[in-house]
């Protein structure tokens, strides 16, 4: 997305065409009453290079937050999926980013921080325990992790490992959070329209509930027309998580 934005640097012009398309889609959504995740969707990336100036990024997001600061339904996600890079650089865009972020004036929205080693939270205690120096002045920080539920974490198959693995891969995360008084989300989950992830993924939804002191949602991967039938889809009325997914997810709704 931040290419696309901002096509001749990070703290360059926006493409005006872009931007107004994003703000019409962030408007439609919040208008129904819910919640509208910006998320620049680049690993840590511009341009394919890694992002290494926290000053160049704080003043993307100050720019960027500063379209959205009256917009109390809208939340800034730092990146999508740091990984392969300096821990420390981690740490610093996240800080930079909320800085960037409140200097805008964007004062009432949560702002989410992902982590490196893209934000897994079966690896999060162990890769991103200096994420815990994060601070927000408001308040709003929200740590985002992912987790998929094949062998390998990474959701480009749709076997889950076990019944159980769903609430096993959140153990570690869990106590992590609870230890250093944070709260997170799930960013992205998923599993194939199977009996075993159907299980898995009602498993780790109620542990997810039987821990809201810490834990504040999940977000499906994923939706819309483009998707075709990727084996995770939830477009309605035909993607194949929509058809043999939904109702495990549905109790937990709302």
């Amino acid at each position: 997305m931040m290419e696309r934005l901002v096509p001749d640097s990070m703290t360059g012009s926006y493409d005006e065409a872009y931007l107004n398309n994003l703000t019409t889609v962030v408007d439609a959504i919040t208008a129904a009453g819910v919640h509208a995740i910006v998320d620049p969707h680049n690993y840590g990336r511009y341009n394919n290079e890694i992002i290494s100036s926290t000053a160049d990024f704080q003043t993307f997001w100050q720019n960027l937050a500063g379209q959205f600061k009256e917009n109390d339904l809208v939340i800034f996600d730092t990146n999508n999926e740091y990984n392969t890079m300096d821990q420390t650089l981690v740490l610093n865009l996240n800080q930079a980013a909320i800085d960037g972020i409140r200097a805008a004036g964007a004062t009432s929205q949560y702002i989410f921080a992902e982590g490196n080693s893209w934000s897994g939270a079966w690896t999060w205690a162990d890769i991103n325990d200096n994420m815990k120096g994060l601070t927000d002045p408001q308040d709003k920080l929200v740590y985002e992790m992912h987790q998929y539920l094949d062998s390998d974490g990474s959701g480009t198959s749709g076997v889950c490992v076990s019944e159980t693995i769903g609430a096993e891969r959140l153990q570690a995360a869990t106590q992590w959070l609870k230890d250093n008084g944070k709260v997170g989300i799930i960013g992205e989950y998923a599993g194939g329209a199977n009996d075993v992830c159907r299980t898995a993924i009602a498993g780790m939804l109620e542990y997810m509930a039987n821990n809201t002191d810490v834990w504040k949602g999940a977000v499906w991967w994923a939706a819309g027309p483009w998707w075709a039938d990727y084996m995770f889809s939830m477009e309605p009325p035909s993607g194949p998580a929509y058809s043999g997914m939904l109702d495990v997810l549905e109790p937990y709704l709302g």
